[in-house]
Parts: structure tokens; C-alpha cells; sequence
């Protein structure tokens, strides 16, 4: 049984000890030969005659499905899966799964690195330093500031809990709020409007879908705080680029730490002129322990799948 394994972590190269499961299972194994996620083409190419998938962020469209008849199952190596069209996979008797929770401490304890990261420019004054030089930048607490969690999930519960450990007053919107475990963890509930008017920090963990496209559009960060910060380590398409461009230069908005970009990698984006622009190459769930857990469950999933016909974390049943 040949399957396809794209994630950067799962080459033969990385030493994982999940690929010994899947190679106990399969011997027809094929790697990603780029180094980063494939290209349409790319992926039609590696696909024939496959009939699993490891999927890492490569964008699988209506032609993969088109070209790739014998392939049975997509296993995404992570939780989102807004590359995947999900209605061509079901169309073409294709399954996909995902592996929801368990990059969640790794992905919030990036996203409060970057708020602290984009608070005290420790960037800048690193490479000020490093260079020779002995700055002095005021930057801003944490402590006694307000944070806006748009998007509650297990994501968002690990950034909550930082923030409060930090001292921060924490409120969320989520259109699928879990009013217990708010009320139990003394989190404000919110509206989308009135959040992110409030507060002093915004923090993105929203799934990636037409509904939530430039949510975080120019009409939105005009209604901030002047000097808010922003927060993104969910998916780049999140923010209209453009518009937090405009914003920084205008000091509307405070600073930006972005772990997810509209396009990725971000060639020659006009954001990193700014000194209060902190920027990561999407590597939120990159931690031994996500990295581990992450590949663990995508083997899983994909075995149980072509074994079985089925497994829990089935995402277009």
C-alpha cells in the first residue's frame, strides 16, 4: 500500500520514531523531496498511485482529487484543514482527518511569546546588541492590560490561562462559547465588536473559512484602541495585510506578531519595515512534545482509516 508523507517533521532525515509505525504498516513510502508544503502540481505528481496521505500544509485541491483516483485517505498532520477542499475529497469518496488538541500548549505558548516579544521589541534590541550597540526602548506590561481571545478554543484556552498568569483581564468571543468553562475561569464573555474595541490586546484563533476572510479588516482596526496589539499564530488570511499595514504606519495599531501569513512564506512583505512587527515562519506547533503528538495521531488516523473505513477524527463525514 503506497502513501504519501509531506509534513517536514516526518522525513526520513527528522529521526521520528512514528515513522518506524508507519513503516511496519507500509513499505511504500514516499517523502517530500521540497522541504516545504507542495504545490498543486506538486502533489498530483507525488500522489499517483497513493492510496494514503500524511498531509502537512500543502494545498490539495479539486484537481488532486481529480487526478489522484486511487487515494482513500487524507490524514492532516495538525487541526486545521482549510487547504483541503473538503467538498471535493467527499465528492471523490476520499476521507480526511486532522488531529485537534494536541499541538494546543505549543501554538498559545507561541502566541503569548509573541505578545510578550512584540511588548518589550526584544527582537530589535537582540539584534542591537548583538551588533554592538546598548538601546533603550520602552516597551509596555502585561500586567492590568486587557486581552481579547477571538476564538475559544483549546487554542485559546492555553493563551487565556498565560494571560491570567500574567495578570491580564481576559475576554473571548467565539460563536460556539463554552459559558461554563468561562464562568469557571473567569474569562468575560464577549461580543466581536465590543472585544475587540476594549481591548488592549487581540489574539486570533479562528478556523480559516469564507466567514472569517479579513476578519480583521480595515473597518475593524480602525475600531481598536489606538496602539492595540495584534496577535495571529492561527492562519494568515485572518488579517488583511494591507490594512495592518496602514495601521502600523499610523500607529493605530501598537504592533503585530504574526506566526501565519496570507501568503507563506511572506516574500518581501512591507510589514517587516516595522521595528513592532515580530514575525515566525508558522512554527506554533513546532515543539518536540506537539511535533511528537501531532505525527502520532495523523499515523493513527490513517491506519484506522485504510484498516477500518473509519476513525474519531473524521472531519467531512
Amino acid at each position: 500500500m503506497k502513501i504519501l508523507v509531506t509534513p517536514t517533521s516526518l522525513q526520513p532525515e527528522s529521526g521520528s520514531p512514528v515513522l518506524e509505525e508507519l513503516k511496519a504498516f507500509s513499505e511504500d513510502l514516499v517523502f517530500n523531496p521540497a522541504g516545504r508544503p507542495l504545490t498543486e502540481d506538486e502533489v498530483i505528481e507525488a500522489l499517483q498511485g497513493c492510496e494514503g496521505y500524511v498531509a502537512g500544509l500543502d494545498f490539495i485541491t479539486e484537481k488532486v482529487f481529480e487526478h489522484c483516483p486511487d487515494l482513500k485517505v487524507i490524514s492532516r498532520y495538525g487541526v486545521g484543514y482549510d487547504r483541503v477542499d473538503l467538498e471535493a475529497a467527499k465528492a471523490h469518496g476520499v476521507i480526511v482527518t486532522n488531529t485537534p488538541g494536541v499541538n494546543a500548549e505549543a501554538v498559545g505558548e507561541l502566541a503569548f511569546g509573541l505578545l510578550l516579544a512584540v511588548a518589550r521589541r526584544i527582537p530589535k534590541l537582540d539584534r542591537d546588541t548583538r551588533a554592538g550597540g546598548w538601546m533603550r526602548s520602552t516597551g509596555f506590561e502585561c500586567y492590568g492590560k486587557k486581552i481579547c481571545i477571538l476564538g475559544l478554543g483549546a487554542i485559546g484556552k492555553v493563551v487565556a490561562r498565560c494571560a491570567q498568569g500574567f495578570g491580564m483581564q481576559v475576554s473571548a468571543y467565539d460563536p460556539f462559547i463554552d459559558e461554563t468553562y468561562c464562568a469557571e475561569h473567569d474569562i468575560r464573555i464577549t461580543g466581536f465588536e465590543e472585544g475587540i474595541a476594549d481591548a488592549d490586546v487581540i489574539s486570533l484563533h479562528l478556523p480559516m473559512m469564507e466567514s472569517t476572510r479579513h476578519i480583521i479588516d480595515r473597518k475593524a482596526i480602525d475600531s481598536m484602541k489606538h496602539g492595540a496589539v495584534l496577535i495571529n499564530a492561527s492562519r494568515g488570511g485572518l488579517i488583511d495585510e494591507h490594512a495592518a499595514y496602514d495601521a502600523l504606519k499610523s500607529g493605530q495599531l501598537g504592533g503585530l506578531g504574526l506566526d501565519a501569513f496570507e501568503e507563506e512564506p511572506p516574500k518581501d512583505s512591507p510589514l517587516f519595515v516595522f521595528d513592532n512587527v515580530v514575525a515566525t515562519p508558522h512554527t506554533g506547533a513546532h515543539t518536540a512534545e506537539a511535533t511528537y503528538n501531532m505525527a502520532s495521531l495523523s499515523v493513527r488516523n490513517l491506519i484506522e482509516v485504510l484498516q477500518t473505513g473509519t476513525c474519531r477524527y473524521i472531519v467531512n463525514r
